[in-house]
């Protein structure tokens, strides 16, 4: 499913495939270092990584730092989002759909919204085009990290 902005074609699903892996990469490594394994990623939509992070609230003690609010920040500063592509392994929370909106970042890749279904519903009535990958690794990853540490799962998103 997705929602194409009226000046622009649909992002390619195959480079939305291929944007996910970093978004991979960074729940796994969130989950070596003892998190959430959630990762996310900036991209320009022609591909260019702009930033990457990982869910570190277990690691840094702050709730605040969700993966993409992790990635948007080491991205840096731009003057505009339009034709950026926010990259997470999970459908992006309330907070991290703010964010989207916040700053009008035209599409968004999700891995899974299996595990949690988030505010991208909300993000595609606003013309943010979404693309929903069902990405079983990603599915797997945080499904099992989940059945492992349900309490830390449930502080993370306020369940």
């Amino acid at each position: 499913m997705a929602v194409s902005h009226p000046k622009r074609p649909p992002l390619e699903r195959d480079l939305a495939i291929a944007m996910l892996s970093t978004a991979y990469d960074e729940a796994v490594l969130g989950r070596d270092e003892g998190g959430i394994p959630i990762g996310a990623a900036l991209f320009h939509r022609d591909g260019t990584l702009l930033g990457a992070g990982h869910n570190r609230r277990v690691q840094e003690g702050d709730a605040s730092v969700h993966a993409e609010t992790d990635a948007f920040r080491k991205a840096g500063r731009r003057r505009d989002y339009p034709d950026c592509v926010m990259v997470t392994t999970l459908s992006p929370c309330w907070y991290c759909s703010g964010l989207v909106r916040q700053f009008n970042i035209g599409c968004v890749v999700i891995g899974e919204s299996t595990n949690f279904e988030g505010g991208h519903g909300w993000l595609e009535e606003l013309g943010v085009e979404v693309i929903i990958l069902d990405d079983d690794a990603c599915t797997n990853l945080l499904g099992r990290f989940i059945a492992d540490h349900p309490e830390v799962w449930h502080e993370d998103i306020g369940l």
